[in-house]
């Protein structure tokens, strides 16, 4: 290619080619993830460094959009930028202008780190001091954003598990940094919780990363949960995310629905429970009633025999009994059989011939009168002999 063929540009016209050429091939709006070195203010804008320890370049935050965002990084942060490219012509400078910075799971996880241990320490997370979950609340507050799935998907399985249960909803903000915004409610709850009658708090917010979750790492919100004048149970993001606001909590459910789950009992269980004590209840008072009605036949039976007429009826079966006996044993029975009674003029009874002498006078009893008799003689009977 000769010299003369060759384009001949000024300074500023190639500059201005080159900022023509990254407008049309570069796009428009952009992710970068980098971490943040040396940022300082000038003139109320950010200025700062973004490298990934291979490259570098420069980065600025103008102040319009700097009071706009939620989240202000500091040095060695790691940070996602949605950015785009400011190039400069009048000295061929590039740069990176940031139209919004969050922070990346990097230095989320470092700062949950930093709070979860600095509350260790100082005994504000120890599982000791877990309250246990009211059985069947009558009132729960529910904090979450408002509308969301995750609020239709706890009102619903409230109003299926336990529809006795009032659900008190409290919307709040769950993107960004609105942990401030979350610390008003909840000490604005706390102070009416007792005219509410609340019996336990539910903090929720579905779904999200864990960068969107970096708000319930935050200290001052979290040292409030831990003195809650009402239980908490929190239930945030995903199962396997986990903040220190789970840590603080009374009870750390692994979803919004699993956080209403924990509080409220199943009324399909407890109907069945209430059937089967119902059941033991009527076994146990059917027994009682046998028992019982036993027990007064049984003293009833003691009175029966200890009253007055069963104690006449008992002796007057003796007295016959004995009447009885005394007529098999009367003299007027051997009598009437042909038997005599003798007697002497005493009246005493003549057992044998012993008794009397020759000229004794006796009376001989009959069944039907008396005889006088005088002893003219007395034979006595020859004794029995044995072959």
């Amino acid at each position: 290619m000769s010299v003369d063929r060759l384009p001949t540009y000024s300074v500023a016209e190639l500059n201005t080619a080159i900022g023509s050429l990254l407008e049309r091939g570069f796009a428009p709006r952009f992710l970068l993830e980098a971490t943040v070195s040396r940022p300082q203010l000038k003139k109320g804008h950010l200025w700062l460094t973004l490298t990934d320890g291979a490259a570098s370049i420069s980065g600025v935050v103008w102040a319009s959009k700097l009071a706009q965002l939620s989240y202000k990084p500091e040095d060695g942060d790691g940070v996602t930028v949605v950015g785009k490219l400011n190039f400069w012509a009048a000295r061929a400078s590039l740069t990176v202008q940031a139209l919004d910075i969050r922070p990346s799971l990097s230095t989320v996880l470092r700062d949950f780190e930093r709070v979860r241990q600095l509350l260790e320490e100082q005994g504000v997370i120890d599982p000791s001091r877990q309250r246990r979950l009211p059985s069947q609340p009558s009132t729960i507050a529910v904090l979450t954003s408002v509308p969301s799935s995750a609020l239709a998907d706890m009102l619903r399985t409230a109003a299926e598990r336990w529809p006795l249960t009032q659900l008190i909803v409290v919307p709040i903000p769950v993107q960004g940094a609105v942990a401030s915004k979350i610390l008003s409610t909840l000490k604005g709850l706390a102070e009416r919780s007792v005219d509410l009658g609340i019996q336990a708090l539910v903090l929720a917010r579905g779904g999200g990363s864990r960068e969107d979750l970096a708000v319930f790492d935050d200290e001052a919100l979290c040292r409030v949960l831990a003195r809650y004048p009402v239980p908490v149970v929190t239930g945030l993001g995903h199962e396997d995310d986990l903040t220190v606001a789970d840590l603080v909590a009374d009870h750390r459910a692994a979803t919004p629905t699993a956080a209403i789950v924990a509080l409220l009992p199943d009324r399909d269980a407890a109907r069945q429970g209430l059937v089967q004590r119902q059941s033991r209840l009527r076994d146990a008072l059917l027994g009682r009633i046998l028992r019982e009605r036993q027990r007064l036949q049984d003293r009833a039976f003691v009175l029966q025999q200890q009253s007055p007429l069963e104690r006449i009826r008992r002796h007057r079966q003796e007295l016959a009994q004995k009447q009885l006996l005394l007529q098999a044993l009367s003299p007027e029975r051997w009598l009437k059989r042909g038997l005599a009674l003798v007697s002497n003029a005493s009246g005493d009874a003549i057992p044998d011939l012993q008794s009397v002498k020759i000229g004794d006078q006796l009376s001989i009893r009959m069944s039907d009168g008396t005889l006088d008799a005088r002893v003219d003689q007395i034979q006595r009977s020859s004794p029995k002999t044995t072959s």
